[in-house]
């Protein structure tokens, strides 16, 4: 069974298409339907139906699928293992980041570290906290850099590495604009404007919320994960918010509220069961030194 032909499995398995796996791992449709076919006729049994322009996995696709992707990160995990003793620290470093965490925490970290290092290849992607950690969990990243989830994953490590105050905050204009302070009852008679249902800041907030005020109903007006985004609507009235105190500035209020401090922890997560390349150690050291205090 040829790693090459997992792999084009694995591709057209997650991107349900022949063509779309052919552009990710940058080859001809042909090519991938070799591959497939291949592994077919090797396994006896056919991995896809291909219903028009629909593909699904079939019965024996799906159990392959967990298998093969264990397969290529057992592959990925012996190679590092036996890259790492020659103890250089060089090759790829795939990580993960959100958009905030690579603006407002990050620079700093990764400037020292490129200038240590500059023999690792930084493969650095954006995205959502919670599409860190399941690329991390995948093997997609080796490492991911996010806001640590309430209830991390038992297949996950993770180091925190900075606090983040969060703020409640409203618009200048808001009818609230006047008080210093609010009750839980208070902002819950007012739309907020918050992350998406499912994301970490968005359980941090609903929870604080229950424990507070546990037969309230936030009113969430609009839900978005872009921070700058949510700053903005609140900054122009439609609503208030929950927001890294980084980012408060004149065109926000901000708002005490005395039963409890809200406050994320960002950090940095890898897989337990897998070998750390000598570039995702050192990434890890650098992150640590730059850790807040405590």
């Amino acid at each position: 069974m040829e790693f090459a032909h997992l792999q084009a499995f694995i591709a057209v398995a997650e991107q349900r298409s022949f063509s779309r796996a052919a552009g990710q791992l940058f080859l001809t449709q042909p090519a991938i339907s070799k591959r497939i076919g291949g592994l077919e006729e090797e396994l006896g049994s056919p991995l896809f139906d291909r219903i028009g322009h629909q593909v699904q996995l079939t019965e024996a696709g799906r159990a392959l699928l967990p298998r093969a992707r264990q397969l290529l990160l057992d592959r990925e995990d012996s190679r590092r293992a036996i890259r790492n003793l020659s103890g250089q620290i060089a090759g790829q470093l795939s990580m993960g980041t959100s958009h905030h965490i690579g603006l407002h925490r990050l620079p700093a970290v990764l400037r020292r570290y490129t200038t240590a290092y500059p023999a690792v290849e930084l493969d650095l992607q954006f995205m959502e906290s919670e599409q860190v950690c399941h690329g991390v969990l995948h093997g997609d990243c080796e490492l991911g850099v996010v806001t640590l989830p309430l209830v991390p994953p038992a297949e996950l490590r993770f180091q925190p590495i900075w606090r983040d105050p969060l703020a409640i905050v409203i618009g200048t204009d808001h009818p609230l604009a006047r008080a210093s302070s609010a009750t839980p009852e208070t902002l819950l008679g007012y739309p907020a404007i918050l992350p998406m249902r499912g994301t970490y800041t968005r359980e941090l907030v609903e929870q604080a919320f229950a424990q507070a005020c546990p037969d309230g109903l936030l009113r969430v007006k609009l839900a978005t994960n872009n921070l700058e985004t949510i700053k903005m609507m609140v900054s122009i009235g439609l609503g208030w918010s929950v927001l890294p105190q980084t980012l408060v500035d004149d065109e926000l209020q901000t708002l005490q509220w005395s039963p409890l401090q809200l406050e994320r922890q960002l950090g940095v997560v890898w897989h337990a069961g897998r070998t750390l390349s000598n570039a995702a150690t050192a990434m890890l050291d650098s992150l640590q030194h730059n850790a807040d205090p405590g």
